[in-house]
Formats: structure tokens, C-alpha cells, sequence
């Protein structure tokens, strides 16, 4: 089940950061490091993008993502699942939870994310998913980012 995201799943979603490397590849620039739940939070810039939770049928927090309009397309970003949860197959829910939502909200017919190449799970979560590479019409600003897309 796919609910907003609020300050109540703050401490779960940080303890899943463990150092700095693995928040900024999964933050991208801007993050500070360390935080505190308070700079966590407003670093999610949560009233500029639609943030959620995915919990599992026992209601535990299982994934986090959010989206919003980037080049006319749903834009995914900040995907995330609980570490205990990984390899389970929860991150295709995620992603498919957030471009229904995204659908509905935005009224786009297609999705973008960007992601680490050398992050070699997550690109595979996301060609099974459905996405490919494709060129970004300009320069990507961070090193070894690639930017993905799938029609919805």
C-alpha cells in the first residue's frame, strides 16, 4: 500500500543510511551529511515533491520514493527499500505505485529517473522494470549518472 510519506517515517527511512557514500548515492547532491531528522526532512523537500511510503500488508515501512514533473514526465526519484526488504521484488511495486500516482496527479504518460551506472541493483531493478537508457538533452551535472525512461 502506497501512503504519503510525513514526519513519522523519518527515523526508519534515515536508519537505513549508514554512512555518507550511501546517502549521497541514493540522495544525489544538496543532502547534508550527517543530519539530524530535522535536516533530513527538509532536505527531502517534501512540499516540492510527492513523497511515499510503501508498506507491506503488516503495515511495516518497507520503500520510500517520490515524484514530480521533470520534461513532461513523471520523474522519479529518491527510490529507496528497506534493506531488510531487498531482493524481494519490492522495488518494481514501488516504482509502479509511484507512476500510477504520478498518472493521476500529473496527467503524463511516461516516467524519467536518473541513477549512479556503477549502482549495478538499482539499474537492474529499473530495466526490469521496464526503463531504458536514453540521452538527456543536456549535460548531466553529477559524474556517472545515467538518465532512464519508460513509456506508461
Amino acid at each position: 500500500m502506497l501512503v504519503p510519506f510525513t514526519k513519522t517515517h523519518i527515523e526508519p527511512l534515515t536508519s537505513w543510511f549508514q554512512d555518507e557514500v550511501s546517502l549521497s548515492k541514493w540522495s544525489g547532491p544538496g543532502f547534508r551529511y550527517p543530519f539530524t531528522e530535522d535536516t533530513f526532512f527538509q532536505d527531502l523537500n517534501t512540499e516540492k515533491l510527492a513523497s511515499f511510503c510503501l508498506l507491506c500488508e503488516q503495515g511495516e515501512f518497507v520503500a520510500f520514493g517520490q515524484f514530480y514533473n521533470r520534461l513532461d514526465r513523471i520523474h522519479l526519484a529518491r527510490l529507496v527499500v528497506n534493506p531488510a526488504f531487498r531482493g524481494k521484488g519490492i522495488a518494481e511495486r514501488l516504482i509502479n505505485s509511484l507512476i500510477q500516482k504520478g498518472k493521476a496527479q500529473l496527467q503524463l504518460n511516461s516516467a524519467s529517473l536518473f541513477v549512479l551506472s556503477d549502482n549495478l541493483p538499482a539499474v537492474a531493478a529499473y530495466q526490469k522494470s521496464g526503463f531504458i537508457k536514453a540521452q538527456y538533452p543536456t549535460r548531466i551535472p553529477l559524474e556517472n549518472c545515467e538518465y532512464m525512461v519508460k513509456t506508461c
